[in-house]
């Protein structure tokens, strides 16, 4: 029986290579700083387990030990260590491939006190995406305790690490995860690749683990608009010539079109395969009713309460339980069944024929052959199905500076703010600071603070730029107050710059220092005046109790008689009489010659010349 499912179990596999055909290899960049002959970036494969760090980078220093160079052993046994020393580099160890699986070489090496372990090829060939065991040792605990980030490098680059540290050079080296993820806009976009099957083993319990601990922080980034999720499940068909089998009618609906393996791997006990395919797709159709009703993330509820209410083990992974949990979300359970469709139909099912469909890689995104699988933005997740680990990869997809309060926590991302303000600007009185703490590092942006917007290169200057700079630190300019009298070198009506106010001068910014008006004759320059300069501005006062007139600069007795020379203020009447006269003298003169004529012309109308002849003659009457 186990030789005809494993033989079927291959067929399937087999179509489905020749269907899907293109496994994609996910990388991340490996720097080496020294020694020069070395020098340069190499592509490495990264790990299927462990944590890599996606958005960050990791510098260290590489170690090829001397004995247990496969690190197959307990490194405690060589009495070998590659703790972390104060003001030293962290370790990356460099091992050989082979003799055991990669994942107890990354133990090993992280109970040694690696901080990274990079694995060097034994034979030339292009990079393969190291796995966690799928039988064997299968159940070991430790693969869920690897931490370390992993990674498979070339048998060329390995051979040329291990001669130079041979040769008593130190190899450093910068491991770079930044670009491992696109990061296109504030939006992140991702899928989870996973099955309803919960008796597959250690894979299937941290998966249900997975989603109980991501639940929470899924629900809330995805109510808040910050990424968009759509599970997937996978679905083998089965190849023609054994759709009548025994073993394709127990896997398979709608005429062996969907199908998943035994979950006991055992044909003659237990569920079969069928019942998993229709669990999926129950799962995917309570996602799709759950959207068109505005609320995706209940799928997050369904599964995580069908996996406690409805278990294998407890005989109650069927349809009654599921139908249970449904009506307990408010889902609509109708829509769920007419979504769901007729399981023995010899037709096509439109929700699982578009789950095939979407298995096939498109783009950079590889095949879907590995359960479970997070595709990050049109790339597969590689590492550890932990809740911090994704969610840190989750992180690196958003554009830098968009990212939620979530991806800044202490648990996620180091704050590179914290130390030397990240070498921005800061305004250490206002409290102000121009280094914005993103995902993958830090930004120097010039903040902008209760409406008011500062401009500037945010490493070494900001000013504030926006009409209401003023009410905010004075807009970065000279203020100060004495006696009462507050004076400032900024102005509301400009949109940036300071100037000291009148009274003062200086730059505006560190200092108006203020213009003595006495010394420098600006003001009270007329005679028995007397100045007194006073801080931004004077006070002009005159002898004899005498009144000062500031807009004219003079003093005025009280009396009415002015304390100025009366020889000018004759000749300024003198001149107004004069001119006075001459404008009546020319008024005068043209009225008169303009009368003259005037009546001269009405005259001449009406009275004969002397001039005329007398004998006029004048017809008879």
């Amino acid at each position: 029986m186990r030789e005809k499912f494993w033989f079927l179990i291959c067929l399937w596999i087999l179509f489905s290579g020749n269907c899907l055909g293109r496994f994609v290899v996910e990388k991340n960049s490996l720097k080496v700083t020294s020694p020069e002959s070395i020098k340069g970036v190499y592509e490495c494969a990264i790990g299927n387990f462990g944590v890599p760090q996606y958005g960050g980078t990791l510098v260290g220093t590489v170690v090829y030990p001397k004995a247990n160079q496969g690190a197959c052993k307990s490194f405690d046994d060589f009495d070998i260590s590659f703790k972390y020393k104060p003001g030293g580099l962290p370790t990356f160890l460099l091992v050989d491939r082979g003799d055991c699986f990669f994942t107890l070489k990354a133990w090993n090496a992280q109970k040694a006190g690696a901080a990274s372990i990079l694995v060097a090829d034994n034979k030339n060939e292009p990079l393969i995406t190291m796995d966690t065991p799928e039988e064997e040792n299968a159940n070991a605990e430790y693969l869920q305790n690897i931490t370390i980030p992993s990674a498979l490098i070339s048998k060329s680059l390995g051979d040329s690490l291990k001669k130079a540290i041979n040769g008593g050079e130190m190899v450093n080296m910068n491991l770079d995860w930044r670009e491992s993820l696109p990061h296109p806009d504030e939006r992140v976009e991702y899928e989870f690749w996973t099955n309803s099957n919960d008796e597959c083993g250690p894979k299937c319990e941290n998966q249900i683990e997975f989603v109980r601990s991501f639940k929470g922080a899924a629900q809330i980034l995805e109510q808040k608009g910050y990424i968009l999720f759509t599970p997937h499940y996978i679905t083998w068909y089965c190849p023609e010539a054994f759709i009548l089998s025994k073993q394709c009618k127990s896997q398979c609906i709608n005429h062996g079109r969907y199908c998943a393996p035994d979950p006991e791997q055992d044909f003659s006990k237990g569920y079969d395969g069928k019942d998993v395919v229709v669990q999926n797709l129950r799962q995917v159709c309570v996602f799709k009713v759950a959207n068109e009703s505005g609320k995706p993330w209940l799928w997050w509820d369904y599964v995580t309460d069908f996996s406690i209410r409805c278990p294998m083990k407890d005989q109650k992974y069927n349809k009654e339980c599921a139908d249970k949990v449904i009506r307990s979300l408010g889902v609509d359970l109708n829509k769920v069944d007419k979504c769901i469709g007729d399981t023995e139909a010899d037709v096509d099912n439109p929700v699982l024929k578009a789950e095939q469909d979407a298995q096939i890689g498109k783009g950079s995104r590889g095949d879907v052959t590995i359960l479970p699988t997070l595709v990050i933005n049109n790339r597969q997740y590689r590492g550890k199905l932990d809740r911090g680990a994704v969610l840190k990869a989750i992180c690196a997809g958003f554009q830098e500076t968009t990212e939620p309060a979530a991806c800044l926590s202490e648990e996620i991302e180091t704050n590179e703010c914290l130390e030397n303000n990240g070498g921005c600007w800061q305004d250490k009185i206002a409290n102000l600071t121009a280094c914005r703490d993103t995902f993958r590092g830090r930004v120097c942006e010039c903040p902008t603070v209760n409406g008011v917007k500062f401009t500037g290169d945010g490493y070494t200057h900001c000013e504030a730029s926006s009409a209401l700079r003023c009410q905010f630190n004075n807009g970065g300019c000279w203020r100060e107050t004495r006696e009462g009298r507050t004076y400032s070198a900024c102005i509301d009506d400009h949109s940036h710059g300071c100037k000291c106010p009148y009274g003062f001068k200086g730059d505006g910014v560190k200092s108006c220092e203020d213009v003595d008006e006495c010394k420098e004759k600006l003001a009270c320059q007329c005679t028995g005046c007397k100045c007194k300069n006073t801080w931004g501005s004077y006070e002009c006062g005159c002898s004899s109790g005498s009144l000062y007139m500031r807009e004219h600069d003079m003093c005025i007795s009280k009396n009415g008689r002015t304390e100025v020379s009366w020889g000018s203020v004759w000749v300024i009447i003198l001149g107004l009489i004069a001119a006075g006269g001459a404008g009546y003298a020319i008024y005068k003169y043209r009225i008169r010659r303009y009368m003259d004529s005037e009546i001269r012309a009405i005259m001449a109308q009406y009275m004969p010349l002397d001039n005329q002849p007398n004998n006029v003659h004048h017809p008879d009457i």
